[in-house]
């Protein structure tokens, strides 16, 4: 197997446990912890486990200087803004509304990489966003909103500058993929943006309630820490190092058809023709970005 299929099953891997993540985040807040005391879990755990890594890894190339900004700003906006946006969106709007915004994300890498990166549009390109963007619509708008949705409107703004932030963040941290591990890389931004995260979190995080959660909460945040977050983002720096910015960004279309799917397995949700038709679209669609 070459290294760009590797790339694409990370990616496709990263986008499963970042769908499931909507539902568990969902579950645990704002209901049994605060959002940023939440991000405080995600950071403080991911860290952990990026530096522990290192410690089995070869020895890191020393960054250069020219570099550091470009980690900060990495950091910045694919850890704190992407993260405390996040979960504080998802916590106040419906679980639809969130998924919908975050297909912002893969739009707007496709335009700042032709802007930034210098990426040729190409009428296949610009075709495959068209359906991806369709099939997902077509899951998503065709069901009711699930969940509960305290300040709807805010909570979508938040979602929708956190799609933005995060695809700043897809173009940012690329350059840096080109000279340094993987490993490296997101073991840097996670400990420079869980650093600025802290004091949004901390008040939230030492408030918990944490003796009383139960062994299913624990769980529910077990996952979001060392799955969706330390796994995922892992798999999905992969990804990027061997794949276009663009391309990587396409397989969020498939987050909207992966929630479906967990949920006719674990919910008895019935799989109608709405999401067999939303399925064939967003196929075709990450097909069509990433043929060259």
């Amino acid at each position: 197997m070459n290294e760009k299929t590797k790339a694409h099953l990370a990616v496709l891997a990263a986008n499963l446990v970042f769908a499931g993540n909507f539902s568990v985040v969902k579950y645990v807040t704002p209901r049994l912890i605060a959002p940023f005391g939440l991000n405080v879990v995600r950071v403080v755990v991911s860290v952990s486990l990026f530096w522990f890594l290192w410690l089995f890894g070869k020895p890191d190339r020393k960054i250069d200087r020219e570099d550091i900004g470009r980690f900060i700003i990495s950091g910045i906006t694919g850890v704190t803004i992407n993260q405390l946006l996040f979960i504080k969106g998802l916590s106040i709007t419906y679980s639809t509304h969130a998924s919908l915004l975050m297909l912002c994300t893969p739009i707007m890498i496709t335009f700042s990489s032709l802007i930034i990166l210098k990426e040729k549009p190409s009428l296949m390109r610009i075709l495959g966003l068209v359906l991806g963007i369709s099939g997902a619509m077509v899951l998503i708008l065709s069901k009711d909103p699930t969940g509960k949705g305290e300040n709807v409107w805010l909570g979508d703004l938040f979602v929708a500058l956190n799609a933005t932030s995060y695809s700043l963040y897809f173009i940012l941290v690329r350059p840096l993929l080109a000279k340094y591990s993987p490993l490296q890389v997101i073991r840097w931004v996670f400990t420079i943006g869980g650093i600025l995260i802290l004091p949004f979190g901390w008040n939230e995080f030492i408030s918990a309630p944490w003796a009383s959660f139960s062994a299913t909460a624990l769980a529910a945040m077990a996952f979001i820490a060392v799955v969706a977050t330390f796994l995922g983002y892992l798999l999905n720096t992969y990804g990027l190092q061997h794949l276009k910015a663009s391309a990587t960004g396409a397989y969020m279309y498939l987050q909207p058809f992966f929630v479906a799917t967990i949920a006719w397995f674990i919910l008895d949700e019935p799989f109608g023709w709405n999401k067999v038709l939303a399925a064939a679209l967003i196929f075709t669609g990450v097909w069509m970005v990433n043929k060259r």
